[in-house]
């Protein structure tokens, strides 16, 4: 439901809302941060540009930050910007459901749910609890998890131990 873009999409952006705001971030800072492609990292953040959820600097000392207050930006905004429109499988969009099929009503209703499910979470909201308060069970991780807590201005993040030995497996 939610693609591998979207998902880092999502990480970039709980980074940056935990950074000092107005600190600019480069791509390939964001990447190695995150432990992920810097080329990859590139292609996200330049859908989040094109959404309006991030600005860029250009420059020397260029990069990225946020555009909007992290309470404006919804995950059906990053979802959105990443993966395109929420849209239903269903025969054709037709408003009287009355005389649809059943499928077609359960995949409105199920588009709606994960609209109104999207629409409810803001990044402040992710930024707030962005990792697990306890170690997870078994072999369980969080997606979230492996990145640095803060940018100091010089664009040099922070990594508690945990976070590494976790980033390690």
């Amino acid at each position: 439901m939610i693609t591998k873009t979207s998902l880092l999409a999502t990480r970039a952006l709980v980074f940056l809302a935990e950074a000092e705001q107005g600190v600019v971030a480069s791509p390939r800072s964001i990447a190695a941060r995150l432990g992920e492609s810097p080329a990859y990292m590139a292609k996200v953040l330049r859908s989040l540009v094109k959404a309006g959820i991030l600005r860029a600097e250009h420059g020397r000392k260029g990069g990225v930050l946020l555009n909007r207050r992290s309470s404006d930006v919804t995950l059906l905004a990053i979802v959105e910007a990443c993966q395109g429109a929420i849209a239903g499988s269903y025969c054709q969009d037709i408003d009287d459901l009355r005389i649809t099929c059943a499928f077609h009503k359960a995949a409105v209703e199920l588009r709606d749910s994960v609209v109104n499910a999207l629409s409810r979470w803001t990044l402040e909201q992710l930024a707030a609890s962005p990792r697990p308060t306890k170690r997870l069970p078994g072999d369980a991780h969080c997606m979230m998890v492996g990145f640095a807590v803060s940018i100091a201005p010089g664009g040099a993040g922070t990594r508690s131990r945990s976070q590494k030995r976790t980033r390690r497996r």
